[in-house]
């Protein structure tokens, strides 16, 4: 018999039932307790009954006015109570039997109590509202500087100069990579400042925010020393010298260099927000501040005649307002103090803050080897721009659908630590929290990454087209199109691989996350070396897929074997 292969609609469809089977299933479980709890209270008014007559023969009276009165009062009593335990059919997705609704934080341990384990998709119960009320502010507050980051390609595609848009790509990548060195900030802080928040200790936040203040910007003035006084040899980590795009890289980086400081501050800024869990704030302080970049950016460009200088003048002003802004707002909710901003931390202190950052800086530095690698090679395929620019377009869409991932990650980082903590709770009167309910916490943010992941995927594969009309210049289109195809595909996985690593930081596993990225990054180069040359910046983005790759090999093993939060462990 002859087979055929399955149509798209098919297999659409059968992957719509699985999903479908999958999120009835704590449904089905939610109506069993609904029923299993109606049957309790018929008992027990059942029983009140047979109680209130057995008190009226011990009477040996037939006082029924005070026996109906008592009963009554009883009757009340048991349907009060029991009417508090019973899931009316509009809450059957957000809570189950005896859990109180303001605490959906500990759906997992109701879960638990109950001998219920919480469905791997999303199906909107009240873990997937918490998870959802904390990462929307966050995906919005990632989302900005990207989308600024492409408006700010677009205007400076506008010059009609692939060596411009090639220059720029190189500073920004240089930028980034040295943003790198105190990119641990953000984490350490978030976590510090949320323990003292914990305690209601003000000073104890004061002192954390100022702590990181300090160091940040003491890192930030070295960087931005180096980067101003020597911008050719920064550069020279992915352009070779003397190629024509370093004439537009160069102006570029000199300015841009002194947004390095008004940078951190924001980076700290928005920690110690997130720390103590208003994650509102940072998007308004962003987005107005942003705003101005955009504004700035065609006026500073054409109308100045500056070229990408004016781009880089524009986000340096946007930086410095969001910089302003945020410390303002910190000093006015008595967060920081001015007399301590200027005052050497404390060794313990600052010793803790550097001992956890040096567990997630070695994992930087291999993740910062394989981008400037990558961003060198691109460079380095022709001296005319356009594989250079091409590659610039690519990674641009790239980070528009990995700032979503990156912010659940981020989420994971806070969400698993929290959630692994045993508490006795006043209200239910007995534990919740530990592994396995971080353990249900990480599989839905999971099944939530490979949703996000696959469906960011074929949003970026869709809006091709329009995105390549943001150049005019159609040699570059041309050469964008197989590395925009790539890009898509790859950011199916990137869901698994950006919440799996922010599980394994939560549950701080620092030194095996390390290990795995040095493992994909020396994949990564190997096969910039294997594919670069013979299929160009398609072969470029071959390898960032093999670094991918690996990376989610790691945090599947981690996962399922010798994590924390691995089958074996939890058996444990």
């Amino acid at each position: 018999m002859k087979l055929t292969r399955p149509c798209g609609g098919s297999v659409l469809v059968a992957l719509l039932f699985v999903l479908l089977l999958q999120v009835q299933s704590p449904l089905v479980k939610c109506f069993a307790l609904n029923s299993r709890h109606n049957s309790k209270r018929s008992r027990r008014l059942n029983g009140s009954h047979t109680c209130m007559r057995q008190w009226q023969r011990q009477r040996g009276g037939d006082d029924s006015s005070s026996f109906r009165s008592a009963t009554i009062s009883n009757l009340h009593h048991n349907i009060n109570r029991n009417r508090r335990n019973v899931v009316p059919s509009s809450a059957l997705w957000t809570k189950v039997p005896g859990t109180d609704e303001s605490s959906s934080s500990d759906y997992g341990n109701n879960e638990q109590a109950k001998g219920i384990k919480p469905a791997f998709w999303p199906c909107w119960d009240a873990l997937d509202l918490r998870l959802i009320k904390i990462a929307l502010p966050v995906i919005a507050n990632f989302a900005i500087n990207p989308l600024i980051g492409a408006v700010d390609l677009f205007w400076v595609n506008r010059m009609r100069n692939a060596l411009a848009v090639a220059g720029q790509g190189a500073a920004n990548q240089v930028f980034d990579s040295a943003f790198f060195v105190a990119s641990f900030l953000p984490s350490i802080t978030a976590t510090l400042i949320s323990k003292e928040n914990a305690k209601n200790n003000r000073e104890g936040v004061q002192d954390a925010v100022c702590d990181a203040l300090f160091v940040g910007v003491f890192m930030a003035l070295a960087a931005n020393a180096f980067l101003f006084l020597y911008p050719t040899k920064a550069l020279g980590a992915v352009l070779k010298q003397g190629v024509p795009a370093m004439e537009y890289a160069m102006p570029y980086l000199s300015v841009r260099a002194f947004a390095f400081i008004p940078s951190l501050i924001s980076l700290v800024g928005f920690a110690a927000f997130r720390g103590v869990q208003d994650t509102l704030t940072p998007v308004k302080i962003s987005l107005s501040a942003n705003v101005i970049n955009v504004i700035l950016d065609p006026i500073l460009i054409f109308w100045a005649s500056m070229g990408v200088k004016g781009a880089a003048i524009a986000t340096l002003i946007a930086e410095v307002i969001s910089a302003i802004i945020y410390l303002i707002v910190l000093r006015k909710r008595e967060m920081i103090s001015f007399s301590k901003l200027f005052r050497s931390p404390a060794w313990k202190k600052l010793g803790n803050l550097l001992k956890g950052g040096s567990a997630l800086q070695l994992r930087n530095v291999a993740l910062n080897v394989s981008l400037i690698a990558v961003q060198r090679v691109a460079q380095r395929i022709d001296t005319t721009g356009v594989a250079a620019a091409a590659h610039s377009m690519a990674i641009q869409v790239f980070r528009l659908g990995g700032i979503v991932l990156l912010a659940l990650s981020t989420v994971a980082q806070t969400v698993i630590p929290n959630d692994l903590v045993q508490v006795y709770d006043q209200k239910q009167k007995r534990m919740i929290g530990g592994i396995e309910n971080a353990k249900n916490t990480a599989h839905r943010l999971l099944s939530w990454g490979i949703i996000l992941g696959v469906a960011l995927g074929l949003v970026q594969l869709l809006a091709l087209p329009l995105i390549q009309k943001s150049t005019p210049l159609q040699e570059v289109r041309d050469a964008a199109k197989i590395p925009g195809i790539l890009a898509s595909v790859f950011q199916s996985i990137n869901g698994l691989v950006f919440i799996g690593e922010g599980i394994m930081v939560g549950t701080e596993s620092f030194f095996m996350l390390s290990l795995h990225t040095i493992a994909a990054t020396a994949g990564c180069l190997g096969a910039l070396r294997l594919f670069a040359d013979r299929y160009g910046v398609a072969g470029v983005w071959m390898g960032l897929g093999v670094f991918n790759i690996i990376r989610l090999i790691g945090v599947s093993l981690h996962l399922r074997v010798y994590g924390p939060l691995s089958p074996k462990k939890t058996k444990k």
